[in-house]
């Protein structure tokens, strides 16, 4: 008898983990139709490159980043200029402009200190209202939302963007960070989980720096299994939910993770992979036509792989001359006043206002937006352009490449449909 209900048991065990796997179905076709975005950077994470006036307005050069913003300004400064910032940077008529624009998906960054700040943690909360609001939004008007984790406690990356810009990431290094990161997830994923149709994926690290070796894509690997059970299990019993995972590729080639978190034992899960030319000093020394060969020779690379496969973040910048795009005081590769650069020229009309931009210059930003979404279409399940808005850096904005007419109001409507051959 005994043998009997233990035979039943695992029968009904492999019965419910199958029809797991074959039950998934997310809030949108992915594999069958292209992801169209624009990520809402420098918004609910603040980045001094997006928004340089934040920052020169303290009028104290230590301040970097979010972390800073917050440890070296009176409290109640620095929350009505985070205030002020939250509710005109992007508001319900971006969402309306998004969605006129052909796009489907709209990829929100938040840091971990929107949900929790720990002790001794100098930053300001209230971004979560927003987040909240924007989901609301993206209903309205058809959208869907990825909410992206782009700091977490200790910081990933050691990035501006990630909060906390340090030489080296601590993040992976401390339990109590890990410990405190997955909590969130499981807070966005209980938040969401019922609204599948709208907020489809969570994404729940951006950028960890894999580069930095084994210890840290070792503690990667083992947050990204902790939160796809975080994703997949919202609600503390056997019951599913159908948000997807999007994790990073930590910079390590897609080979890397060739066979991870795939069927039959995971579901609903897709790759991340971000593609830059301009952070290195041979991506500044390229020719327009050598910028434009290099996005379509990604079209061998992203082929094939075995998750959905998505290009989260991409730039039609191919310069670095964008104020404070290294970070805060720091110079630029192209014009030769970063460290250890050679420049390659001067930076004056090649970023700022797209009404300062020569013709000649716009013709190649619509190439190679051009080149760039028709090679991450051919060979990945959609793309997310980096970013919606800016201050003074036109060449990275979305919105100003539709001002300016080189990036097209239907995102399928291509002027040279032959660039890549």
């Amino acid at each position: 008898m005994h043998s009997m209900q233990r035979l039943l048991t695992s029968t009904l065990v492999a019965f419910s983990v199958a029809k797991c796997v074959f039950s998934f179905t997310p809030g949108f076709p992915y594999g069958s139709e292209k992801v169209r975005g624009v990520n809402l950077g420098g918004w609910l994470v603040l980045e001094p490159w997006i928004t340089p006036s934040i920052f020169d307005n303290t009028g104290n050069n230590a301040i970097v980043d979010e972390w800073t913003f917050g440890q070296y300004q009176d409290h109640s400064t620095a929350l009505s200029v985070l205030q002020n910032h939250w509710n005109t940077w992007i508001t319900e008529s971006d969402f309306t402009a998004i969605a006129a624009a052909g796009l489907n998906h709209v990829r929100i960054p938040i840091g971990y200190w929107a949900f929790e700040v720990g002790p001794g943690e100098p930053y300001i909360q209230g971004q979560l209202p927003y987040l909240q609001k924007a989901v609301q939004w993206a209903g309205n008007h058809g959208l869907k939302v990825i909410i992206d984790l782009h700091g977490a406690p200790g910081s990933q990356n050691g990035y501006d963007n990630s909060g906390h810009r340090m030489s080296f990431p601590t993040w992976h290094s401390n339990q109590t960070n890990i410990d405190r990161t997955n909590k969130i997830i499981q807070t966005i994923a209980s938040m969401y989980a019922g609204q599948p149709n709208v907020v489809p994926v969570i994404a729940p690290l951006n950028e960890p720096a894999g580069y930095d070796g084994s210890a840290v894509l070792s503690v990667v690997r083992q947050y990204w299994n902790d939160s796809w059970g975080n994703i997949r299990y919202p609600y503390g019993t056997s019951k599913t939910s159908n948000i997807v995972e999007l994790i990073h590729d930590a910079f390590q080639p897609l080979s890397y993770w060739a066979g991870f978190e795939t069927p039959p034992n995971f579901d609903g899960v897709a790759m991340d992979t971000h593609i830059y030319q301009v952070f290195s000093n041979a991506g500044n020394q390229m020719s327009d036509q050598e910028h434009i060969n290099t996005a379509c020779q990604t079209q061998s690379s992203l082929a094939g792989f075995d998750l959905w496969l998505l290009v989260g973040e991409w730039s039609t910048g191919m310069t670095d001359c964008a104020t404070y795009l290294n970070g805060r005081g720091t110079g630029s590769r192209y014009a030769g006043t970063y460290p250890g650069s050679t420049a390659v020229g001067s930076c004056k009309g090649l970023t700022g206002s797209g009404s300062t931009f020569s013709s000649s210059y716009k013709t190649f930003l619509r190439q190679i937006w051009e080149a760039q979404v028709i090679s991450y279409e051919a060979a990945t399940d959609g793309w997310l352009q980096w970013t919606w808005k800016t201050e003074s850096a036109d060449e990275w904005s979305y919105q100003a490449g539709l001002k300016y007419g080189w990036i097209p109001q239907n995102p399928t409507n291509h002027q040279y449909p032959n660039i890549c051959g």
